[in-house]
């Protein structure tokens, strides 16, 4: 892995989640479905990556893989299964959380990816409202 400029003033990556229309935000409808423990494995996947990215540290596969239009996946190994939450990543350094998904197989279903797609949609639509 490479690491450049580690002691920057420059701003940090943050994270957020996606909020729709109706007020509900799929990433903690996701995480309220998981145990105490499997929340707390995906907040410290999360931090990691956010950790990396703020050392100028492009994520291993193993941690973050891109998917396609602009969908990235964080894999997070439970136990017996697989958490994959899905994000984009947006200008001023925000990792947005779209919703997540547990999976048992390897292969990412491609309607995830495109509820993912739909969700970064609304998001972007919001904000452009917004600013």
């Amino acid at each position: 892995m490479k690491s450049i400029d580690v002691f920057s003033n420059e701003e940090k990556f943050t994270f957020e989640f996606v909020e729709l229309e109706s007020g509900n935000i799929p990433f903690v409808k996701f995480l309220e479905k998981l145990t105490k423990t499997e929340r707390l494995e995906i907040q410290t996947s999360i931090d990691e990556l956010v950790e990396l990215l703020n050392r100028s540290i492009v994520p291993p596969s193993t941690i973050s893989k891109f998917l396609r239009d602009g969908i990235f996946e964080m894999r997070v190994s439970l136990t017996n299964k697989i958490s994959r939450s899905f994000y984009f990543y947006m200008f001023g350094k925000r990792i947005v959380f779209t919703h997540g998904i547990i999976k048992k197989t390897n292969k990412t279903d491609s309607k995830e990816i495109e509820k993912a797609k739909k969700y970064k949609n609304i998001y972007l639509k919001k904000n452009l409202h917004e600013n």
